[in-house]
C-alpha cells in the first residue's frame, strides 16, 4: 500500500517584542479556531509570494494584522507547530493542516491598530503566564519551544 503524504499550509509566526521585552498577542474571535485564546501576528503565505523571502513575507502579516512595521525580523526560524483547521471554520471539505514557522521579531517604534481578524491585543512577558491559559494546538506548542531554547 502506497503512504499518502500529508499536505500543509505553511504560516509564519511572529514572537514580537518591545522594548521591555514583551510579546504582542492577539485575541482571537469567538467565531475561529482559536476561540477564547490569543494568536500571535502572522499568516500563511500567498501563492505569489514564492519567490519572496520568509522575513519579508512575515513582514506584511504582521503590517496587516498590527498596523506596525517599524520592525526588525530575524532571519531564523526559533520554533515550530502544528495546528488543524476542522473543516467547519474552513469551509472546505477536509480539515487543513498547518505548519506553524516561528520568527523572533523586534519592535522598534509604532502602535498596534488591530485588524477585523482579532477582537483585541495585549502585550505579556511569557514569563509571567501559564501558557495554556493563553494559548492552544500549534501556537502553544510552538511558545513551548521557544521557551525551551530561551
Amino acid at each position: 500500500m502506497l503512504k499518502q503524504r500529508d499536505f500543509y499550509h505553511v504560516s509564519l509566526k511572529a514572537i514580537l517584542k518591545n522594548k521591555d521585552s514583551k510579546v504582542l498577542i492577539l485575541k482571537a474571535r469567538q467565531s475561529g479556531t482559536f476561540s477564547g485564546f490569543y494568536d500571535l501576528p502572522g499568516g500563511r503565505i500567498d501563492e505569489d509570494e514564492f519567490s519572496k523571502s520568509l522575513p519579508e513575507i512575515l513582514r506584511r502579516e504582521i503590517s496587516e494584522e498590527s498596523g506596525i512595521t517599524d520592525i526588525t525580523v530575524s532571519a531564523v526560524p526559533v520554533a515550530t507547530g502544528r495546528h488543524c483547521i476542522k473543516k467547519e471554520h474552513s469551509k472546505t471539505e477536509k480539515d487543513i493542516h498547518v505548519f506553524y514557522v516561528f520568527f523572533e521579531v523586534q519592535l522598534k517604534s509604532g502602535d498596534v491598530s488591530i485588524s477585523h481578524e482579532h477582537e483585541n491585543h495585549a502585550w505579556i512577558n511569557l514569563n509571567d503566564i501559564i501558557l495554556e491559559e493563553y494559548f492552544t494546538s500549534g501556537i502553544l506548542e510552538g511558545m513551548k519551544m521557544y521557551l525551551k531554547k530561551a
